[in-house]
């Protein structure tokens, strides 16, 4: 399995998943918000159907967001039907539902404690901790060090987060 391809569609998709966002969100940008979102649902899905570990991952990122209506603008919505489109077309890989189910209630923490934490306390280092949305990264290097998944999607994860917050730096910076 080539890693570095992996790597690849995660940081895609990480930096087109948060650009498409703030494009959307700050500068009500419909048409090239959509374009990157159909980037991201586009790199998800191949990552997704590249390596099992990643549909985890994806999988739960899409499942998770819905719950927590996250899915709030034209560039979701577009990521999402290429994402499920492709998935249903292709097939959708073989996952274990409690593995599934234990990605998911991260990402639905991560979401939960990222919208609420900064309102309900001045601690740092839970306003840390959820700024960057720990619980996801801990769920995937507690399954990869129990051998449920790799390691390097652990890795791949980790690049994907810091191309998602280097995203936000570079909309910044130019917008």
């Amino acid at each position: 399995m080539n890693y570095i391809i992996l790597a690849l569609l995660f940081i895609l998709s990480g930096f087109f998943m948060k650009y498409s966002d703030d494009l959307y969100d700050v500068n009500h940008e419909r048409n090239i918000s959509t374009f990157l979102g159909l980037i991201c649902g586009l790199a998800s899905v191949a990552a997704t159907l590249y390596n099992v570990d990643a549909a985890y991952i994806f999988i739960s990122l899409l499942i998770g967001n819905i719950i927590v209506f996250k899915v709030d603008g034209i560039h979701h919505i577009v990521a999402l039907i290429v994402f499920l489109a492709v998935l249903l077309i292709v097939g959708i890989p073989n996952l274990s539902l409690l593995i599934l189910l234990i990605c998911i209630l991260g990402i639905i923490g991560d979401e939960i404690g990222h919208e609420l934490i900064p309102n309900m306390t001045e601690n740092r280092f839970l306003n840390f901790f959820f700024e960057y949305r720990f619980v996801m990264k801990i769920v995937v290097l507690l399954l990869a060090l129990c051998g449920v998944f790799n390691i390097w999607i652990f890795v791949c994860f980790i690049l994907f987060e810091v191309s998602y917050v280097g995203a936000g730096i570079v909309f910044e910076i130019y917008n």
